[in-house]
């Protein structure tokens, strides 16, 4: 551009009218403002100094925000409930196996009474059958060993 303004080769508009007409008023020439300066103005030096800032994610490039528990406004409550819910659960299961045990037991007994029953009826002469009765004499005896 110096080499241009020294040659003068190229001459504005104003220049051009100027010589044409002497009558107008002298025009003084103003260079550009890149041209009459070629220090770069403070903020800009330092905007280039600055290391590029990483380029901020896009809308589709961004993980979605891991959500955030609904607030519960009875916790406290529920958790109470679901405590007597388990606790009810636990005697109910502790009831039916009590009452498994009290109907295996009595089934036990009246199969243990009706074959006794059999054992004592009368044989075909009228005499007791000492070979079963003996045999359910001493799993009685047995079961009440084996409890104490």
């Amino acid at each position: 551009m110096k080499h241009r303004e020294e040659s003068g080769a190229q001459k504005t508009v104003y220049e051009r009218e100027h010589e044409n007409n002497p009558d107008l008023a002298p025009v003084e020439f103003v260079e550009p403002i890149a041209a009459a300066t070629q220090e770069l103005h403070p903020d800009r030096m330092k905007m280039l100094d600055e290391p590029e800032p990483a380029p901020r994610p896009t809308y589709a490039s961004r993980e979605p925000k891991p959500k955030k528990p609904r607030p519960q406004p009875f916790k406290n409550e529920t958790e109470l409930a679901r405590k007597k819910q388990e606790e009810a659960e636990a005697r109910q299961s502790a009831r039916e196996e009590a009452a498994a045990q009290r109907e295996s037991k009595l089934a036990e007994r009246e199969r243990f009474r009706k074959m006794m029953a059999k054992a004592r009826s009368g044989g075909p002469n009228g005499q007791r059958k000492l070979g079963r009765e003996s045999t359910l004499l001493l799993e009685k005896v047995k079961r009440m060993v084996g409890k104490t």
